[in-house]
């Protein structure tokens, strides 16, 4: 099952994504998520209030547009630790983003007008289907809803600026995630599940979710033993090699490129960058 969101008659609302289109789940639904990602059986079976046409669909929401925490994960593949510098870590270097940060398939992300090292990073992110703390590895995949695309964007400087990272990840819309999250059950093998990063249709990443330093129960295991995971919080699991950072010379976004993020078996995100339409003056300004 494919699960994203849009908006619709001017409110959020879940959909399946299906052969024929995309069927508008009930408001009341829209209402309650992510809760309802803790019983995916009765998902599939809730009726549908209208399809939607995809061709007259240009934006999607992020499909949880709303999670209550964002966990990212840094240097989670070797060859991309090597290409930043830095050390091996003993144990996964975890930071967060925020709600704010995020923007759907199809939607711009902003560069910020603060720095010219606006960087691409795809990444898979994990969504979080039933509540948990203190989860065994061994478990982790029960907890898991299923997998989507995610463009962790990062202004480089300012990532710098702190060894948490915080002020680089969480400048307003520029987190890309979609198209849609793909239930678990879909996935036979998600270590077998490929990554790649086009920047204007240029292959600049490539992985697969088997090079993860830590893999994804590890990854659930170590940040559910210090925060209770809920439906809905997303877990980004780390960016290969290739960077713009990291090329000769660097190869930062300006506006009008365009970033897809493609996840096998699961989909592509795409978003084009402009620049932040906040830094102009505001009226009256000299």
């Amino acid at each position: 099952m494919k699960l994203a969101a849009l908006r619709f008659e001017g409110r959020p609302r879940v959909v399946r994504v299906e052969a024929d289109g995309l069927h508008v789940l009930p408001a009341e639904l829209a209402a309650a998520w992510p809760v309802p990602l803790a019983d995916l059986a009765t998902l599939s079976l809730v009726p549908t209030e209208v399809v939607v046409d995809p061709e007259e669909v240009s934006e999607l929401l992020p499909p949880v547009w709303s999670p209550e925490k964002i966990f990212c994960v840094g240097a989670n593949y070797e060859a991309h630790r090597i290409e930043m510098g830095r050390d091996a870590p003993p144990h996964p270097l975890v930071f967060m983003r925020t709600a704010m940060t995020l923007r759907g398939h199809g939607q711009p992300l902003w560069r910020p007008p603060e720095s010219e090292q606006f960087d691409y990073e795809g990444e898979v992110a994990v969504v979080i289907g039933r509540p948990g703390r203190r989860i065994p590895a061994a478990e982790a995949w029960n907890h898991v809803a299923g997998l989507s695309a995610f463009q962790d964007a990062t202004v480089r400087d300012w990532q710098r600026h702190s060894s948490q990272f915080t002020g680089g990840k969480n400048f307003d819309a520029t987190g890309g995630f979609g198209p849609w999250i793909v239930t678990s059950d879909e996935l036979e093998e998600p270590s077998d599940v490929t990554l790649e990063t086009r920047v204007n249709g240029e292959l600049r990443q490539s992985g697969v979710l088997s090079d993860l330093t830590f893999a994804i129960p590890a990854l659930v295991a170590y940040i559910s033993t210090f925060a209770t995971l809920v439906p809905g919080d997303v877990i980004v699991t780390g960016t290969p090699s290739g960077v713009g950072h990291a090329r000769e010379p660097p190869a930062y976004l300006r506006a009008g490129d365009e970033v897809e993020v493609k996840v096998g078996r699961v989909g592509a995100l795409l978003n084009p960058i402009i620049d932040d339409p906040l830094s102009a003056a505001p009226p009256g300004a000299p």
